[in-house]
């Protein structure tokens, strides 16, 4: 974990324009900017995430802005980490708060085809490779070039009708209209560091390494970070309409570890560039790696934040929205054809160089501390320091 942890920062941060979150004793969640080796308090600029978002151009307001400082960045990462913590230090939480926290799904073909797998294998895991087979024989692995809602696309359906392998992941992977859901509630991301939840009957399930980006109740985007969009294959395969029981549980959506705020050295067009790592250090030794790269994704990032955000949705508090992954292991590891699914214990790190590590271990839900820090008590602890 420790290593990762390291690793925290962007390699350019220097020239990067990062805020974030943070824990700190007393006062309660703290929006802070990072200036060098600190952590400088925000909450004069702006008291909330949500709110600074607002501002006509956070990246400007957030460089110009002089606070106090709240201590080391570099000892605030370290004690990030949840099983080594000091409480009366600060850590870093997840850096978005009263934003919606929204997620597109289907948005690459690895992925796409891996949730077609998944219904029909019927969320049974030993079922999936016989079936990945049958799928790919007919429809092929490679759709890249099929353009969500287009004629050629309305035309595959067609021939996917007719052969009974018409699928609910196809109608959003590649129709007219994205997958847009609820990940989990404003203010229960977890932060970089901390454990991530994984439900405790959940017998097949994996990280999802994704882009986040940052949007404000205008519709504009204005930053992004990275987020583990963690899932229940089994539960999600046995019924779509158990998406919320497979994605939405205690912990098990992380943000972080910054917002990288778009300015002259970063902005959506670098997003479109990404490629994101991801590595998973088992407790028994084992190892997974595997990447996603946005340059893959089959609908532009702006296309998604249209769909989530308009003239039949508003967020007036802004919204995160998980851009997707083209991450869907398929590594053996507890038995020939079963597949990939996590272990308690395991350590999840997702990297890119330009918006830094996102680094969590995997417990199961029941046994990470419950979520209770929410809008509320946020909003007490700005009254008492005189923010609101």
């Amino acid at each position: 974990m420790q290593d990762f942890l390291n690793a925290t920062l962007p390699a350019d941060a220097q020239q990067a324009t990062l805020v974030g979150r943070a824990w700190v004793q007393g006062q309660g969640a703290v929006l802070v900017k990072v200036e060098g080796d600190s952590l400088v308090d925000l909450s004069r600029l702006a008291p909330t995430s949500s709110a600074l978002m607002e501002l006509p151009d956070p990246a400007a307001a957030v460089r110009a802005h002089q606070g106090p400082a709240l201590g080391s960045l570099q000892e605030a990462i370290r004690n990030s980490s949840e099983d080594k913590r000091v409480e009366d230090a600060p850590w870093l939480l997840a850096p978005c708060d009263l934003q919606a926290v929204k997620a597109s799904g289907v948005t690459f073909v690895a992925s796409m085809l891996e949730r077609v797998i998944e219904e029909q294998a019927r969320g049974n895991p030993a079922l999936a490779e016989s079936v990945r087979k049958e799928v790919v024989a007919v429809i092929g692995e490679d759709l890249s070039k099929v353009r969500p809602g287009s004629p050629e696309a309305a035309q595959l359906k067609q021939v996917l009708v007719g052969k009974n392998l018409w699928s609910q992941y196809l109608e959003v992977g590649i129709g007219p209209d994205a997958e847009i859901f609820t990940k989990s509630q404003p203010m229960s991301a977890v932060g970089t560091g901390s454990e991530i939840g994984i439900h405790p009957r959940s017998a097949w399930n994996n990280p999802e390494p994704e882009i986040v980006l940052v949007v404000n109740s205008r519709g504009e985007t204005v930053g992004a970070t990275l987020g583990n969009d963690v899932n229940l294959r089994d539960f999600e395969g046995r019924s779509a309409l158990l998406l919320g029981k497979a994605k939405d549980n205690n912990a098990s959506c992380a943000i972080g570890p910054f917002i990288r705020l778009f300015d002259a050295q970063f902005g959506i067009a670098d997003v479109r560039q990404v490629d994101l790592a991801m590595q998973v250090h088992g407790p028994e030794g084992f190892r997974m790696e595997g990447s996603s790269s946005l340059k893959m994704i089959s609908r532009d990032p702006l296309e998604l934040v249209e769909h989530a955000i308009g003239p039949n949705h508003q967020y007036p508090d802004g919204l995160v929205l998980f851009l997707g992954t083209m991450f869907a292991p398929t590594q053996d590891r507890f038995g020939p054809g079963q597949g990939f699914t996590h272990a308690v214990g395991d350590v999840v790190a997702i990297s890119t160089a330009r918006l830094g590590t996102l680094v969590n271990r995997v417990n199961t839900s029941d046994r990470i501390a419950p979520w209770r820090y929410g809008a509320g008590a946020l909003m007490r602890d700005l009254a008492r320091r005189g923010l609101l």
